[in-house]
């Protein structure tokens, strides 16, 4: 794949309030019941199309500034990628019976706290849902729609809404 540029990425309404629909949910809990069978595989996936995009992300991540190992073999980046991409997926999964991105309060909050700590922008966002997208289109091609874009992107912006919201510096650090 080659990267997009940047007006091929289509950028995200965050903090605007949508309606999750209980089509959008349906769409999104049965793709999610597919993928999580490659959960790790996706996962990694998504992080290897982040950092083809947009290489400078790297160094957001203190386990990834001086490795010595490609990053496909990083035996950090495995499990965070998973953990990131479950975290995404479960909170699409669960947005119309719990709210705002689902996860527990206090996830969103250390989530906002991480992402301000570390210096993350908006365009680290648009990035990542361009690439949250293009991972799920390769992960379930025989479902994939512009519907099926449209409750994923919806999910999407309204989790990274409920951590920008958090992006303050942490009372602990």
């Amino acid at each position: 794949m080659s990267s997009p540029s940047k007006n091929n990425i289509i950028m995200g309404t965050f903090g605007e309030s949508k309606v999750f629909t209980e089509h959008q949910e349906a769409l999104v809990l049965k793709s999610w019941s597919v993928m999580k069978k490659n959960a790790p595989e996706l996962a990694l996936k998504f992080f290897l199309k982040i950092f083809e995009i947009a290489p400078s992300a790297q160094k957001i991540f203190p386990f990834l500034r001086d490795a010595k190992v490609p990053l496909e073999q990083n035996p950090k980046l495995k499990p965070h990628a998973l953990s990131v991409f479950t975290l995404t997926c479960e909170s699409a999964v669960q947005l119309r019976k719990g709210g705002i991105a689902a996860a527990r309060e206090t996830t969103i909050k250390r989530l906002g706290a991480s992402h301000f700590k570390y210096g993350v922008v908006d365009e680290h966002f648009d990035v990542t849902r361009f690439a949250l997208l293009e991972t799920i289109k390769e992960g379930i091609p025989e479902m994939w729609s512009a519907e099926m874009r449209g409750a994923w992107a919806d999910a999407y912006d309204q989790l990274v809404a409920a951590i920008k919201a958090e992006m303050k510096p942490s009372s602990t650090s």
